[in-house]
């Protein structure tokens, strides 16, 4: 991690209309993010910042996710974008290369991994936010029923069997108390699955290909059709789906992307792999104890993704002195410690981690599962300038093998093949 005192923004060409001058002589600063959550520690954050900074307000935008990477590019053409907003490693370079952004010359106290993630052709064009890793929340009680250790379980493709599905089959009952494979089991009457096994790719699919050994993209290509160990891991994540009906149908995790979640927090799941950015549900919604265990092992290791969210400058911001003051404490200890003490994620300033630890310490939850996933071998998410069209192109056909209609092989390589093609433009 890198220690400089300064923050700056480069001051390119351009101008917008998105932050403004008020009536009171003040400058307003518009910041657009995708969570409601989060967008409440902003405000603390920015309270403590405007006192500081008389001469600036900051007015925090939510747009929700589903809405957010369609009406963000709309208004970064139109020049009507937020002057600071949010962005993701899927959609950093379509903004980066075309220079629509300001790039950040210093850092902060920021993880390595993250200032990576936002880093191209040499220049830093975001300042980190928060991170996420992937662990295995479970359920205590089911857990203790079926006598599994989840710290334990281990899969292989390549095995007759092995801890992980073993393990399933005994979590997973139907609504008679049978296990997949008992005489009279009944698939269609499932009343606890033993995991979310679906098509999540942050908290399963690139995971699983990672845990195997596999990849998922080489430069701006992807190849995940391409490595057999990618296709091997697909298949049997599928394979908990429609074969040992050990995870809910795909035609009701495909189309909510909350379902499992919305399963776990009823008990109707036994284990739940996800990140902390799932925390507060669960806290909130599960009436019944729960721990994290580390991520599952594969044949390669215990290998997942380690995610960060940035936020960027917009290069037509006409307030270029007053956004940069803002940027500045966004990555700074004092501004970021909100997010942590609220509980709401993982801070990227280094040293307020512990903030976040704590207070879910204070809840019952060890964290050590996510920060050890964080500082052990990871599996890259996508990147590029057309990162986010490309896998927008190949995710239907991806539902499509998932949901069982086209096989795992042949829809891996229909797949690859359109998402290649939106990355090339």
């Amino acid at each position: 991690m890198r220690r400089l005192a300064v923050l700056i923004i480069v001051l390119l060409g351009g101008c917008s209309i998105a932050g403004t001058g008020g009536t009171d002589g003040k400058t307003t600063v518009t910041f657009r993010l995708w969570d409601e959550q989060v967008a409440t520690a902003y405000r603390q954050s920015f309270s403590v910042f405007e006192r500081t900074h008389p001469g600036i307000t900051v007015d925090v935008q939510v747009t929700p996710w589903a809405d957010y990477w369609t009406k963000l590019p709309a208004d970064v053409v139109a020049g009507t974008a937020a002057d600071i907003f949010w962005t993701n490693t899927s959609n950093l370079g379509l903004y980066a290369d075309n220079g629509k952004l300001l790039p950040v010359d210093d850092t902060g106290e920021w993880p390595k991994s993250v200032v990576d993630l936002y880093t191209r052709r040499g220049r830093l064009w975001g300042v980190p936010q928060l991170w996420d890793s992937i662990a295995l929340y479970y359920n205590r009680d089911l857990v203790t029923r079926a006598g599994i250790d989840p710290a334990a379980l281990a899969w292989d493709p390549a095995a007759a069997d092995d801890t992980l599905r073993a393990s399933l089959r005994r979590l997973t009952t139907d609504s008679a108390g049978r296990h997949p494979g008992a005489a009279g089991f009944n698939p269609q009457s499932i009343a606890v699955y033993g995991i979310n096994a679906a098509l999540d790719q942050q908290a399963i699919l690139w995971d699983f290909a990672g845990s195997n050994g596999g990849t998922w993209q080489a430069g701006d290509t992807f190849d995940f059709a391409d490595d057999p160990r990618t296709v091997q891991a697909v298949r049997y994540v599928v394979d908990l789906i429609r074969k040992d009906h050990v995870a809910p149908p795909a035609a009701d995790t495909t189309t909510n992307g909350d379902k499992a979640l919305q399963l776990f927090t009823q008990g109707r799941i036994a284990l739940f792999q996800s990140g902390p950015y799932h925390l507060k549900p669960i806290q909130d919604g599960a009436g019944f104890p729960w721990g994290i265990a580390p991520l599952l092992r594969g044949p390669a290791g215990r290998v997942g993704v380690v995610h960060g969210v940035a936020a960027v400058a917009s290069a037509r911001t006409s307030h270029r002195a007053a956004t940069a003051e803002v940027l500045k404490w966004i990555g700074s200890a004092d501004g970021q410690r909100p997010i942590a003490a609220g509980g709401y994620a993982f801070p990227a300033v280094t040293s307020v981690q512990p903030v976040f630890v704590d207070y879910w310490r204070q809840r019952g939850a060890d964290l050590r599962p996510f920060l050890d996933a964080a500082r052990g071998t990871t599996f890259p998410a996508p990147v590029g300038p057309r990162a986010g069209a490309g896998s927008t192109a190949y995710t239907p056909i991806l539902q499509q093998v998932f949901l069982g209609q086209i096989g795992v092989a042949e829809g891996l390589r229909k797949a690859q093949a359109a998402g290649n093609e939106a990355m090339r433009g």
